[in-house]
């Protein structure tokens, strides 16, 4: 309840209103009305009642704040509690995950609260990535935060491994089955993750690193996000798997775990191997692939590079923005049985200059680094052969020493390649651009990656055994997926306002920023203690907002704060899906 002032022609009147829930909106209705302001101010008989109130609940009358009766007066050292992470508990019961951990809890030994204890740990990784001893020993820095033993934190992480599968699917029903939400297209990449160990064991072991720590342990991340960037599933690996056999199996738990009809796998050159594309297609799914060219027969090549079938699409100044055909292509090739196989697709070709001067661009620095190396014959055996080394042709056979010189041959035939790509489908019925759009947006699963990498702090993981290791990505995945929604909810908040760029650019780094500058001082006085806001960044507002947690008075108390962040309260669905 509170009391709220209207205005009518030249007076103001005073209500008492009631804020409430009904059909996942809030509403207000008028509890009392008292009249005109000017006319309370002289009711002697109103204002003794509201003297009387104020002694019973021991609050100080207005006009009276010197000496003992000022709130902060006689005043105690401040102690900041973050109330920002609200944002983040809010959404932890509106998309469901306290439910599913709830339900994943029940039946089990367990007798603390699972959802809480996760929650921390959740929250840590989103707002200050630590350990989690480190998260135990600060999170007494939350306001209204019940504290977790850190033992709670290790046995819910060996809870979270026996229950990893059940939450996902749980999460799937919740978010997509019960709002009627279909996944047609998924898109699937997979990451290193290494350890600071070289014992390898059941899970970690030595394998390809995408980061080049190939004298450390690792683990290797599959992971699953819809077309809007939202994580569906993952999938850990043995650190020597090879990326081909990390899709397989992924694929056969999508089949077997969640109610997908339709999925269409959308991947990178790395998966593109043609008995991964034979294993898709006899899962009953579709795939969209990035092909390649370079080392595609003559006879391909001949034909992606015909004129015939292009079209142009011109920018708005009549300047060609990009080329784009599509042929029929039969992808022929025999397995290690000796049992040829044919896969009916279509190939999209598309040329863009934009992308013509970049490859140009990128070569020129090879053929830089090549000169740099004939500069130095002794390095060049010791180099990488997709630097700078593969413009460089060996002139000597049997003679000592060895000579080189810059393979202009190699250059010139690269050359030929600016500028055009080409992506692969089993998806005929789809249209160039749609199949284009598809691809384009693989970025979303690359930049998910670098997220959990940087923002979220995946790694180190500062764990030894199997189940923990398992435990704390599950935690990572629970992190990403509100990090992901909680950019999402910004992106589509005020359409129609002009451009701000609190919101316009919302990234995870900026939500981050703006939600640990949600503080409050805590402070003890004369009358008790008191709770002061401290000055935020705009987002943290507007993120309130979206999410319809009112902001703290300047200054309150703990009850006030708990009532006006309705912690008490069970709070309705706002209808937030991952959508």
């Amino acid at each position: 309840m509170f009391l709220k002032v209207t205005s009518a022609k030249q007076y103001e009147y005073i209500k008492l209103v009631e804020s409430y829930w009904d059909e996942g909106r809030s509403k207000q209705r008028v509890l009392y009305n008292f009249g005109r302001a000017d006319l309370i101010k002289k009711d002697e008989s109103f204002l003794r009642v509201v003297k009387r109130l104020c002694e019973l609940a021991e609050l100080p009358l207005y006009g009276e704040s010197e000496s003992n009766n000022d709130v902060l007066g006689d005043c105690s050292e401040g102690t900041l509690l973050n109330y920002g992470y609200l944002a983040y508990l809010h959404l932890w019961k509106e998309l469901g995950i306290e439910y599913c951990l709830n339900d994943a809890q029940g039946g089990s030994k367990i007798t603390f609260p699972l959802s809480d204890t996760v929650f921390l740990m959740v929250l840590q990784h989103l707002l200050e990535p630590m350990s989690k001893f480190a998260t135990h020993e600060n999170q007494d820095k939350y306001f209204n935060m019940e504290e977790i033993p850190l033992h709670q934190m290790y046995r819910a992480l060996d809870h979270l491994t026996e229950s990893k599968e059940e939450i996902e699917m749980g999460l799937f029903e919740y978010n997509y089955v019960r709002n009627n939400k279909t996944v047609d297209v998924v898109f699937y990449d997979c990451t290193t993750i290494h350890f600071e160990s070289v014992y390898a064991d059941e899970l970690r072991d030595f394998g390809f690193s995408k980061v080049g720590k190939y004298n450390e342990v690792q683990v290797i991340l599959g992971m699953i996000i819809d077309i809007h960037g939202i994580p569906v599933g993952y999938e850990l690996f043995k650190g020597n798997m090879s990326e081909g056999k990390t899709l397989l199996k992924t694929l056969e738990k999508i089949k077997n775990r969640f109610r997908i009809k339709r999925v269409i796998i959308v991947a990178d050159r790395g998966l593109n191997q043609k008995s991964n594309l034979k294993d898709i297609k006899d899962a009953g799914y579709g795939y969209i692939m990035a092909a390649k060219i370079k080392g595609a027969s003559a006879a391909l090549q001949k034909k992606v590079f015909a004129e015939d079938g292009f079209k142009d699409v011109l920018d708005k100044n009549g300047n060609l923005q990009l080329r784009y055909k599509t042929m029929e292509h039969k992808n022929i090739f025999t397995d290690e049985n000796n049992i040829k196989h044919t896969l009916e697709e279509n190939m999209i070709v598309s040329y863009s200059p934009k992308r013509a001067k970049k490859d140009e661009q990128d070569r020129e620095r090879m053929i830089e680094k090549a000169r740099n190396l004939l500069e130095k014959p002794c390095l060049i055996n010791s180099t990488n052969k997709r630097g700078g080394r593969k413009y460089i042709d060996k002139t000597s056979k049997d003679k000592e020493p060895e000579t080189y010189e810059l393979a202009s041959s190699k250059i010139e035939k690269d050359a030929g390649f600016d500028g055009y790509y080409a992506i692969q489908t089993s998806e005929k019925s789809m249209s160039a651009k749609e199949i284009m759009d598809a691809y384009h947006t693989l970025w979303k699963i690359e930049e998910s990656f670098r997220i959990m990498k940087s923002t979220l702090e995946i790694r180190p993981v500062y764990h030894s055994n199997k189940e923990r290791i398992q435990g704390h990505f599950v935690v990572c995945f629970l992190a990403f997926l509100m990090e992901r929604k909680m950019e999402l909810l910004l992106k589509n908040e005020f359409p129609n306002e002009e451009f701000d760029e609190s919101i316009e650019e919302s990234s995870p780094q900026k939500i981050q920023k703006a939600l640990n500058t949600m503080l409050l001082t805590a402070v003890t006085t004369g009358l008790g203690e008191r709770f002061v806001k401290v000055k935020s960044h705009p987002l943290g507002a507007k993120i309130f907002k979206k999410l319809k947690i009112s902001m703290p008075e300047n200054i309150s108390t703990k009850d006030m704060l708990v009532d006006r962040f309705k912690l008490n309260a069970e709070r309705l669905p706002i209808q937030l899906s991952l959508f």
